[in-house]
């Protein structure tokens, strides 16, 4: 027991984390007054932050969906942050009951509470590792046990490149894991992006003042993060005009959708 307990995560409740201050602006309960202290500050610059959120999370919903109907029954979700509305294995075990999905984040609160959530999910499962160090993701047991890196897999790191500079090089983190998947995988990706619209300022502000982090980036530097891969319907689009696998549906103009719309933008990309 005690080798056990050795290596179990510490926490700090004093400093806020990306989960928990994500948890805090989408109203939930999982958080400290630190993180809450963090979600102050992402309101006070950009007093929409909880629908900046959900329009991640409509990413991530949209992208699973893509990738699910394309026959992706595993799926391996980079820094998947506290349990929430309309999560990966929901998303994709609606489409496919049998669908294997693994979480990882590098908070050991969301390593409790999902494990608390996922107790009767025997095809789901929750581990505590870090982007940072992308082959103890691959070396993880649980990963290895419910992820067969022969057949394809989709890959997720939403919302997470903007919590690393680019001087930390987290494309090639990436690089690591997406190397481990074979022709067929896919990549789904959401980040903050810069196009010159005033509330990307204000929220890359908000996350260095609450986190020390959460860039903003062209999105000629976020096509870069799928690391040469095509993308799907070759697109990278904020998240109410985009509809992955239908490019020829009718969307909003990019001048009708509302100033914390375009914020985030998600995109997929193919693995041949």
């Amino acid at each position: 027991m005690a080798e056990n307990e050795d290596l179990t995560p510490e926490f700090d409740i004093s400093r806020p984390t990306i989960a928990r201050v994500y948890d805090a602006i989408l109203g939930g309960k999982d958080n400290f007054a630190a993180d809450r202290e963090g979600r102050d500050a992402y309101v006070k610059y950009v007093p929409n932050a909880k629908q900046v959120a959900e329009d991640n999370r409509a990413g991530l919903k949209k992208g699973v969906e893509y990738i699910a109907n394309h026959g992706i029954d595993q799926f391996l979700d980079i820094g998947a942050g506290l349990p929430t509305m309309e999560n990966t294995h929901q998303i994709a075990q609606r489409i496919n009951p049998d669908a294997k999905v693994v979480y990882v984040d590098n908070d050991p609160i969301v390593l409790a509470h999902g494990r608390a959530l996922l107790a009767t999910n025997k095809t789901t499962t929750i581990v505590t590792a870090d982007l940072r160090d992308p082959q103890s993701i691959l070396d993880h047991e649980e990963v290895k046990a419910n992820i067969d890196f022969t057949r394809p897999v989709g890959l997720m790191v939403v919302g997470l490149h903007m919590h690393f500079h680019d001087d930390e090089q987290p494309d090639e983190w990436v690089r690591v894991l997406l190397d481990a998947c074979p022709s067929g995988s896919y990549l789904l990706i959401t980040d903050f992006v810069d196009t010159g619209e005033p509330l990307q300022k204000a929220i890359e502000q908000a996350g260095l003042e609450s986190l020390g982090n959460g860039w903003i980036r062209t999105p000629e530097r976020i096509r870069e993060h799928f690391l040469g891969l095509p993308l799907v319907d070759d697109k990278l689009e904020f998240i109410p005009r985009w509809f992955p696998g239908e490019p020829d549906r009718e969307v909003p103009a990019v001048e009708d959708i509302e100033p914390w719309h375009k914020i985030i933008v998600g995109g997929i990309g193919y693995k041949a």
